[in-house]
């Protein structure tokens, strides 16, 4: 059953304005004591959107996925079998804080498929919002666009799985650490919201290059972690040098976590997230964070304009009831992505809040 126009309009107070224009916000507070508690907080500098734990809340989820159609069946976990709900219902509480419902801006998506995730999130969480809209779809090579036509917003995500550059050259498929072609394009956008790490360690028939190029020297592998380092150097080089940031509003997205191995959340012989049904308790990890997210802090620390990270890693991690296991259209084991409804609808609730102040 679709949102009703009530449940549409006080969960979703938003203003979508034209692409060129400033976008303006809207937040629809939990109380007004709440409220001004937060206001507070925040002012004061206490506020960490990311510290904080899962509480159920049955106005969650804030879409029913059978009525957005832009789900695709990698995560369509309802459309796919999954009978139990409570992984809908979950909504993420800051601890010193309350996280505002936001909505609006322009946004481009970069990254691989968990940027894919996100990305059809937003366009779900949008939908609801204005399920009268008229919304058109383009995809155009690794670009794929959703234009809502009454408000001239246009939601793009550009498929890039190493954010540097992979070429086909005579000896073969090379990834190249220190190049970036695409920055002219997304350089134009109001948001960007980047994403990489997924496939920095992919091996074998999987593995998407053949060579890896570091300045002059061109290898046929080199430890995967510095690599990772090395490109991210070059995205925030090019950020530096590039970017004008009192324009656009640059992201990056912390690593999103897979529930393989039961032993990090004290479930020795788990080999996966099938019968996962609730968070972990708590507001930490047990399995401690992937050395990827101090590499990512380490060079985002060393840009001088102002980029923001989207901490989602933790967060994620006390999801392990949050991927779509088998009940997707692949049918394979997924506990890497992410069913819709679900986690990414947060993530894009933490990136807009992060917007507005």
């Amino acid at each position: 059953m679709a949102p009703s126009q009530s449940h549409s309009s006080s969960t979703f107070s938003f203003v979508v304005v034209a692409i060129a224009a400033c976008s303006v916000f809207s937040a629809v507070p939990s109380s007004a004591s709440e409220t001004a508690t937060a206001s507070r907080r925040s002012a004061a500098g206490q506020c960490n959107l990311y510290d904080g734990s899962w509480v159920y809340d049955e106005t969650y989820p804030l879409y029913d996925s059978k009525a957005c159609p832009f789900i695709r069946k990698e995560f369509d976990c309802r459309k796919y079998g999954r009978s139990d709900k409570f992984y809908l219902s979950y909504r993420w509480q800051p601890t010193r804080c309350n996280l505002p419902r936001l909505r609006g801006k322009k946004i481009m998506f970069i990254g691989d498929s968990l940027s894919l995730n996100v990305f059809d999130s937003l366009a779900c969480l949008l939908h609801a919002a204005v399920p009268n809209a008229t919304i058109t779809q383009k995809v155009r090579r690794d670009f794929t666009l959703y234009t809502f036509e009454d408000y001239k917003l246009v939601v793009t995500l550009h498929h890039s799985l190493f954010l540097v550059d992979v070429d086909v050259e005579p000896q073969g498929r090379v990834l190249k650490l220190n190049s970036l072609k695409n920055g002219e394009i997304w350089k134009k956008m109001d948001v960007l919201v980047f994403n990489t790490w997924q496939w920095w360690n992919r091996r074998g028939p999987k593995q998407p290059w053949d060579y890896i190029q570091d300045g002059d020297k061109v290898v046929k592998d080199m430890d995967r972690t510095e690599a990772f380092r090395t490109a991210l150097k070059t995205w925030a080089n090019w950020v530096n040098t590039q970017v004008d940031t009192g324009r656009t509003r640059v992201f990056f997205q912390g690593v999103s976590p897979s529930h393989y191995n039961g032993e990090e959340w004290h479930e020795p012989g788990v080999t996966n997230c099938a019968k996962e049904t609730r968070p972990i308790d708590g507001t930490t990890y047990p399995g401690g964070l992937p050395l990827a997210v101090s590499v990512i802090k380490e060079v985002l620390n060393g840009i001088t304009k102002p980029v923001t990270l989207l901490d989602i890693t933790n967060l994620s991690q006390l999801r392990k009831d949050g991927h779509p296991a088998s009940h997707n259209g692949f049918h394979g084991m997924d506990c890497t992505h992410w069913c819709l409804a679900g986690v990414p609808d947060i993530w894009n609730e933490l990136l807009l809040a992060q917007l507005r102040s």
